[in-house]
């Protein structure tokens, strides 16, 4: 989620600092990685409020090349096209509701299964995978409404 190596250093120490002293908590109810995740989760957002980070701080390129054919990867129209996305992308993740928001960055950034973002967020992995794919058309539309794509 953070493309800063040494902050996500940090934030990963943090992470398993917050999860040793709360161990105890621990009740065994989900994975331990789920667990975890959820520590993260909690810990990054703490790092970006403290620190009045916004979606900047997030790398875009995964969901621009969601946008763009494998078979223009090369071309400069294909490099000024991609960044054009990337700011889109931002833009409009930004104006998702939070709930979208989160299931979009734990999937596409985190790369997190569906089973594991409704363990995170504390819904169901129908409800993850259905705000993921709602969340995704409000993408499509507004890239498709800004630029044809």
């Amino acid at each position: 989620m953070c493309k800063e190596y040494y902050v996500a250093e940090e934030l990963t120490q943090e992470t398993f600092f917050q999860s040793f002293k709360s161990f105890g908590s621990y009740k065994g109810k989900s994975d331990i990685f789920t667990w975890l995740a959820s520590i993260a989760k909690h810990t990054y957002y703490k790092y970006i409020k403290k620190n009045k980070k916004t979606l900047e701080s997030l790398d875009f390129d995964k969901v621009a090349e969601m946008y763009i054919e494998n078979e223009m990867c090369d071309s400069p129209e294909a490099s000024y096209i991609k960044n054009e996305l990337k700011c889109a992308a931002r833009r409009i993740v930004s104006k998702l509701p939070q709930k979208y928001k989160d299931v979009v960055i734990l999937r596409v950034y985190a790369e997190l299964s569906f089973a594991e973002i409704g363990k995170v967020l504390d819904i169901n992995e129908g409800s993850a995978k259905v705000i993921y794919f709602r969340a995704k058309k409000m993408l499509k539309e507004e890239f498709e409404r800004e630029y044809s794509v």
